[in-house]
């Protein structure tokens, strides 16, 4: 933590006690090429900073598959599909993929709140709130291009289910998106206000992930079910 840190940002690291979830490996596609898993909300991508942050998924799955490589990151809070490579060839052609925004990716959330339109575009900007990080925030004269593709499901008193397409690929882009219409996503700790956080987890899900297959390029679309 930087001395700098403001007092506040310090507090709420010190707080946030990392406990992730023992639930076993939830695995979803494997194959000579690739390895699709159902990552649990709580847990990290990768190690943090530290030997009490060194649980995480990836060293979970190389339990298991120790050829497995990184390819793409969910936040720790955020649970549903991810994919790892067993090759480096296969790291090479998802990461192509990834970085041209060849593959689709689709969320479900629960957000804050009744949305009274049934679609809609989000097309804001993004960068690091640096004194506060690692929120993010809107800044139109320096953030990077961020737009996501937004559908009701259903709503009910007080909340709205959605489907989120994002159409890059920018940190916390959901939820800051999603605050900017006024609904955060229920269960943020750092954008929802003290009535939508009172929840047991971030309310944010990696429903589907559409990519080619390295070996021939065969269209590929798998599915985590959501949990909530």
């Amino acid at each position: 933590m930087c001395a700098w840190a403001p007092r506040s940002l310090v507090i709420a690291f010190m707080s946030d006690i990392y406990n992730p979830p023992n639930d076993p490996l939830v695995i979803l596609h494997d194959d000579h090429e690739v390895l699709l898993v159902d990552k649990p909300s709580g847990l990290l991508s990768v190690p943090g900073k530290g030997p009490d942050l060194a649980d995480c998924l990836i060293t979970r799955v190389q339990a298991v598959f120790p050829q497995a490589l990184l390819v793409h990151r969910l936040d720790r809070d955020t649970s549903g599909v991810m994919i790892f490579a067993l090759t480096p060839h296969a790291q090479r052609h998802l990461g192509l993929q990834f970085e041209k925004r060849m593959t689709k990716k689709t969320y479900v959330a629960r957000v804050f709140g009744e949305m009274s339109e049934a679609k809609g575009t989000v097309d804001l900007p993004l960068i690091v709130d640096w004194p506060n990080r690692p929120k993010q925030m809107v800044d139109h004269e320096n953030g990077k291009a961020a737009v996501t593709d937004w559908r009701v499901i259903k709503r009910k008193p007080g909340e709205t289910r959605v489907r989120l397409s994002p159409k890059t690929g920018r940190s916390h882009q959901l939820r800051v998106h999603m605050l900017a219409l006024g609904h955060p996503i229920l269960g943020d700790p750092f954008y929802a206000s003290r009535e939508a956080r009172n929840h047991p987890r971030l309310m944010l899900h990696s429903e589907t992930l559409q990519f080619r297959h390295p070996d021939g390029g065969q269209g590929m679309r798998i599915t985590a079910k959501t949990p909530f």
